[in-house]
């Protein structure tokens, strides 16, 4: 039974679940939000959608007891709101999505749940450190999209850049999901070739290429408000990765052992989660940029554990 738990049906969550249902992935989703009257609808509004689909997706809300034998459980709950003034601030997220972390995490586990536990609520890489700390489920089971998403918007980028297929674009933005994350050049190639060399063909600014990845996420939340199906399909590429056993090798958050954290790195997934970390050779400078990313993440996680001692 390919069973999963969406705890948050915002717009991401929502997202989520119409993606998982449309493509026949979940056999069954259990949906659950702090709004009851939100939960029903996106219920009634999924069912109405199977009407007109060939696959069969069971749905149950605002029971956590139903987790107990899911095979993952995504955490999409946050508040956009704090964005409404057009500023990037993370405190104030991390502020209200640890303690959504810690009212959740205890009723996940209660239910006796021990599938994997698929965090996309922001910011990723401390709220997953969070919740694996806060449910103690092993390492392995607990990991956040972390820079798939960004890595998708790099290879978006550079295929319109070079007029290519994106399928011809392999390499990662890793670290931090968030403003200390980057672009691993040296990670990327281009049919095979290294994207240095095809870029310098097309004398192209690496630096406002770089920060034109940056910003695409800037520019869709000051337009709509929000981001939704970009991460929504990152986090299906997982869910789908997870399911298949896939063995392929994605930049999610997963557990840092050397910084003793979770942050974007690629890892190999498949059906038991993660399977291992895969190890890349980064420039001096690339290395660099990891270790600022993975002490701006450390950061973040000293300051929530000041604030719960206040």
């Amino acid at each position: 039974m390919r069973k999963i738990g969406i705890i948050g049906l915002g717009h991401v969550g929502a997202a989520v679940a119409y993606t998982l249902v449309t493509k026949g992935i979940a056999d069954e989703l259990v949906l659950i939000d702090k709004s009851d009257q939100i939960v029903q609808a996106e219920k009634l509004d999924l069912e109405d959608t199977q009407a007109g689909l060939v696959t069969h997706t069971q749905i149950t809300t605002q029971d956590y007891t139903q987790l107990r034998d899911a095979a993952i459980v995504i955490m999409a709950a946050g508040d956009i709101s704090i964005f409404s003034d057009g500023k990037n601030n993370r405190q104030a997220e991390l502020k209200i999505t640890s303690r959504i972390a810690e009212e959740a995490a205890p009723k996940i586990m209660a239910s006796g749940f021990n599938g994997i536990l698929l965090d996309i609520t922001n910011p990723c890489d401390v709220v997953t450190t969070y919740l694996q700390r806060l449910t103690g489920l092993p390492q392995q089971q607990v990991f956040g999209t972390g820079t798939v998403l960004d890595t998708m918007r790099m290879r978006r980028a550079v295929a319109g850049e070079l007029h290519v297929s994106l399928q011809d674009i392999q390499g990662y933005n890793l670290g931090e999901h968030g403003e200390s994350q980057f672009t691993a050049w040296s990670t990327i190639t281009v049919a095979t070739r290294p994207i240095k060399e095809v870029l310098a063909q097309h004398n192209t600014d690496i630096t406002a290429l770089e920060k034109t990845i940056r910003s695409r996420a800037w520019q869709i939340i000051s337009g709509k408000g929000f981001t939704s199906y970009g991460i929504a399909a990152a986090a299906v590429t997982v869910v789908q990765a997870i399911f298949s056993d896939a063995h392929i090798t994605l930049p999610v958050s997963s557990w840092n052992a050397e910084h003793q954290l979770y942050i974007g790195q690629p890892t190999l997934i498949g059906r038991a989660g993660v399977l291992s970390t895969v190890d890349v050779t980064l420039s001096a400078e690339e290395q660099q940029a990891f270790n600022n990313s993975a002490a701006y993440i450390q950061q973040n996680l000293d300051s929530l554990a000041a604030s719960q001692l206040q």
